[in-house]
Parts: structure tokens; C-alpha cells; sequence
């Protein structure tokens, strides 16, 4: 069964991939293989993902991700975090990609955390990177977190005032706030005052389409131009409970 599951996990990552703009080499394409394997199998016990048919954890999960490393900075020491990172998407896979990029993990369930650095051990990517067990409003207070990513990330975890102040707090000057979103045009009209006033500005827009089911994703580039000020992030729960409009 496990067998039989890689096999087809395989078979579905080569198809979604012959659509990606980047090749990736054999080993690459094993440790995609092997990581979704391992979450799938704790999936089990856990609950990581509603999502486990192979073509659909290839398209929605693998494909999706990877859409971030057309828009990554390309320098090698990239300092990157994922906000509630929760199965570690997009961060593990964007990881295995580019083993390079210095990751952070943060997430507010310790059992996930535990089952991401399983994975990480497992997978050989420990270097230059690290889980933490926080929640963002807290994390983004500590010194060695605030301001100090080129990259901060996060995928479908809030409405994007909320999560502008989830993230923003993270990333250096010049650095990019990048939400992964679907159709979006509605709550980036929403968010720009809280874009503003933690010191972001909406750089660009990049909108595609998952290439079988055709649905719409967009990636919001945020640059931060100035220091986010030091009342934000609020207390844990404020931000979700009553966003900056």
C-alpha cells in the first residue's frame, strides 16, 4: 500500500511539473514524493490537510507552493518565513526546491511543529532552518524575528488586512510580504490601509491559474518601505478580531 501510494504520488508530481516553468532533477522530485508521504501517513493521526487524493495534493499542494519560487529574490542567503505554516506549506516544499534559502516555520500547534522537524530531519534539511512555536502577533515581538526576513509568506490563513499584520512585522526594509491568495481584487482594495500603516506598499500583483482545475491564484507582492511600528503587531487575537479598515 505505502508502495503503491509513492508510485502514484510520482506519477502525479511529473505530470503537475511538466507545467512548471523550472526542471527539477530526479532527487528533487523524491524528496517531493517522500515529504507528502509522510504527511499523508500522519494525516492519519493528525489532522494536516483535507486534501489527500494524489493529483489534487500534486496540483493544490505541490504546484501551488512551487508557484512562489517565480517570484522568491534569487540571492542564496535569502532569509525566509512562513506564517502558520501548519502542514508546512509552502515552506517545506519551497525548501526542497532551493535548499539554499535560510527558512523559518512558525506555527501556534506544537503537535505540527513536532512532525515538521520529523520531517525536516528526514529529509535532510535541517540546515539553516528552524521551527518556532509561537503565535505571530507574539513571535513578530521578539527581537530576533522583528524585521529581520527578506521574505515573510503565508497561505490562506487570513483575510489579508489581518494577515498584512500578522507578516509585515517580519520582513526587513526593502524586503516582501508575499500573500498567497485566490481571486483577491476585493480584499486587497480592503487592506490597503493596513498595508500602509505597517509600513507596506503593494508592489505588484502576479495572477495565474493552477493549470487542471484552472483556479485562480494570486500572489501579492507587499514591499516593506518603512519600519512597522512598534505598537503592531496588537496582542494575540486582536488582529482577527478587529482588523485595521
Amino acid at each position: 500500500m505505502a508502495d503503491q501510494l509513492k508510485q502514484n504520488l510520482y506519477r502525479e508530481f511529473e505530470n503537475i511539473l511538466s507545467y512548471s516553468e523550472f526542471v527539477f532533477s530526479e532527487q528533487t522530485k523524491k524528496l517531493f514524493v517522500q515529504y507528502f508521504f509522510d504527511l499523508l501517513k500522519k494525516n492519519k493521526v493528525m489532522n494536516l490537510t483535507a486534501i489527500t487524493d494524489p493529483s489534487k495534493v500534486a496540483e493544490l499542494h505541490l504546484f501551488d507552493s512551487l508557484s512562489l519560487l517565480s517570484v522568491l529574490p534569487s540571492h542564496s542567503d535569502l532569509k525566509l518565513i512562513d506564517v502558520g505554516t501548519g502542514a508546512g506549506l509552502p515552506g517545506i516544499p519551497l525548501k526542497i526546491a532551493r535548499p539554499e534559502i535560510n527558512l523559518c516555520l512558525l506555527d501556534a500547534t506544537r503537535k505540527r511543529l513536532n512532525f515538521l522537524d520529523e520531517c525536516l530531519t528526514s529529509l535532510g534539511l535541517r540546515t539553516n532552518t528552524q521551527t518556532v512555536h509561537a503565535r505571530a502577533e507574539d513571535a513578530a515581538r521578539k527581537p530576533e524575528l522583528r524585521e529581520k526576513f527578506d521574505v515573510a509568506t503565508a497561505r490562506a490563513v487570513a483575510p489579508l488586512n489581518t494577515l498584512a499584520e500578522y507578516c509585515l512585522p517580519f520582513v526587513k526594509l526593502d524586503g516582501f510580504f508575499i500573500a498567497m491568495k485566490g481571486q483577491a481584487d476585493s480584499e486587497i482594495e480592503q487592506a490597503e490601509k493596513a498595508i500602509n500603516l505597517l509600513g507596506g506598499d503593494i508592489a505588484d500583483i502576479f495572477k495565474l491559474k493552477l493549470p487542471i482545475s484552472g483556479a485562480e491564484r494570486s500572489l501579492i507582492m507587499i514591499q516593506k518601505i518603512a519600519f512597522t511600528p512598534k505598537r503592531y503587531p496588537r496582542k494575540a487575537g486582536i488582529p482577527k478580531s478587529d482588523p485595521i479598515v
